[in-house]
């Protein structure tokens, strides 16, 4: 588990085995079942979690309806970045969608690192760039596509996952009910 975190930050700055160890022993490994949750709407996101096994969905109420807008898998991250940083109240749901195996860290565990590693800012500013670029191509994307392209878009996005995301939630990402998905999907082809 902690060697598929210490391989991606690798690929951000060159750190040193004695950073490794400090950003390992201040991560600690966390399992979710299908169906649990990693933040509830309400609450306060306590938790940063790298995920090693598994997926999950991003997804708020919306007249009484959930609504997914971002699905999370191997390889990245797993936070409500606004309630973590400020410790406010969360209206989001993060729902495992499959067994998970994260590891996660907490606010001051994330701070020691930032202040005791030669790279931990730099890498924490290059994982919440990346983590804002996805979140405003996914708000362009609804304010700026039609079903149709919201569909290409999630195929290209998630292709590897299609198989593994069950298809009314795909359909609710895209914005549409489950009996448009699959005309969408058969004009699509």
């Amino acid at each position: 588990m902690y060697n598929q975190l210490i391989d991606l930050l690798l690929q951000i700055a060159p750190i040193n085995k004695q950073d490794q160890k400090i950003i390992c022993e201040r991560f600690k490994p966390m399992q979710l079942k299908k169906g649990d949750y990693f933040l509830k709407e309400n609450e306060t996101c306590k938790l940063v979690g790298f995920l090693c096994k598994g997926i999950v969905r991003y997804f708020v109420y919306k007249n009484d309806n959930e609504a997914t807008f971002e699905f999370t898998k191997e390889n990245e991250f797993v936070s409500d970045y606004q309630s973590f940083n400020s410790q406010s109240t969360s209206i989001q749901n993060i729902q495992a969608i499959e067994d998970c195996e994260l590891l996660t860290i907490t606010y001051p565990e994330l701070q020691y690192i930032y202040s005791n590693t030669e790279y931990g800012n730099l890498m924490g500013r290059i994982i919440l760039e990346h983590r804002f670029d996805v979140m405003v191509k996914q708000i362009m994307a609804i304010y700026m596509q039609n079903q149709e392209e919201r569909y290409r878009h999630s195929v290209r996005c998630y292709s590897d996952l299609t198989q593994r995301i069950p298809q009314y939630m795909i359909a609710s990402y895209i914005g549409i009910q489950p009996q448009s998905l699959s005309r969408i999907r058969k004009k699509y082809r």
